[in-house]
């Protein structure tokens, strides 16, 4: 799974990150009451957030220091349990990590306007799948 997101790193450039991050994702975690994925944990330890195409879709991710900032401003954790906002398309919606009753992931889609997890679309199984379907150019709307 790794390779998959070493690949697209390298790819699309992401910014490597230079210097500690001054918040721990132990940090994350205990606010969110979630364990973070593994993929997504490699990313934010090693790379800062992106604002860029990835095949044909915009997406920012935010950086580890904005994740807890972003959380709170939008009341995502808040509204929607066992969901945790990591960026956005740039257009009215948040891309999220929705953890289901088994701990199985999903990245979705979904608006920040009305958060309600009925309007979540699902863009990955996982933080590489996401990565990777977007390479691939798949569309986000079935």
């Amino acid at each position: 799974m790794t390779e998959h997101l070493e690949e697209i790193v390298k790819k699309y450039s992401f910014p490597k990150r230079a210097i500690n991050a001054s918040v721990e994702i132990a940090e994350i975690e205990s606010y969110s009451k979630l364990k973070l994925p593994k993929d997504y944990v490699f990313f934010l330890e090693n790379y800062f957030g992106i604002d860029q195409f990835i095949g044909f879709e915009f997406i920012k991710l935010w950086n580890l220091e904005e994740i807890i900032e972003f959380n709170k401003n939008y009341n995502i954790i808040e509204q929607l349990p066992h969901t945790i906002g990591i960026g956005s398309n740039g257009s009215g919606e948040f891309i999220g990590i929705k953890f289901d009753q088994d701990e199985n992931i999903k990245i979705i889609l979904s608006p920040f306007i009305d958060l309600d997890s009925k309007y979540n679309i699902e863009i990955g199984t996982s933080f590489t799948d996401f990565l990777v379907r977007l390479d691939n150019g798949i569309d986000w709307f079935p």
